[in-house]
């Protein structure tokens, strides 16, 4: 499988046809959509760093912020492409100086994120990156965090949408902006 997207322009089905959907998986009923293809094609990884830095290039973008784990793979590539420092926001007791956290609801609990609290000064534009929008809830939480550092958000970028879950319906008011979409 080897669509070259550069050529191709992007183009949302040939994108598609680098992403592995795996059937049942973690559990019955559940399809997981595996970016590890994509992420081993040349052309269609270079394509999905273009497509987001030509999206967001005009943002004036000082800092993308990579959510853990899989936002950790695009964040700094696009950063680099932006001429933009990169920022982590991970689990809890991850990082070793103070943190910034917050705390948000899942399907059946809660879970956690942080960011060092130095991590972005007021005023910077950071641009919040990761893999997949799903629900929405990790990102909002995000949105938050850099909320409280006092960071200017020009946007979000993803590279999956599964727009059935509705997760755009959480981040209303920001530039939300997919490639592919399920």
């Amino acid at each position: 499988m080897n669509a070259n997207v550069a050529t191709l322009k992007l183009n949302p089905d040939d994108l598609k046809k680098l992403v592995r959907e795996v059937a049942d998986f973690p559990k019955p009923g559940i399809n997981f959509y595996d970016i590890t293809t994509l992420l081993k094609d040349k052309e269609g990884l270079r394509g999905v760093v273009d497509a987001l830095r030509e999206h967001y290039k005009s943002a004036d973008v000082d800092i993308v912020l990579g959510i853990e784990a899989r936002g950790f793979i695009f964040a700094p590539v696009l950063a680099y492409a932006l001429n933009a420092g990169f920022v982590p926001v991970r689990k809890p007791k991850k990082l070793p100086a103070p943190c910034e956290r917050v705390e948000y609801a899942l399907e059946y609990g809660t879970d956690i994120l942080e960011i060092h609290k130095d991590a972005i000064e007021p005023g910077q534009n950071v641009l919040i990156v990761d893999d997949v929008l799903a629900t929405g809830g990790t990102a909002a939480a995000v949105t938050r965090l850099v909320e409280k550092l006092q960071g200017t958000i020009v946007g979000l970028g993803f590279v999956l949408e599964l727009g059935f879950l509705k997760g755009r319906d959480n981040l209303k008011g920001y530039d939300v902006y997919s490639l592919i979409e399920y």
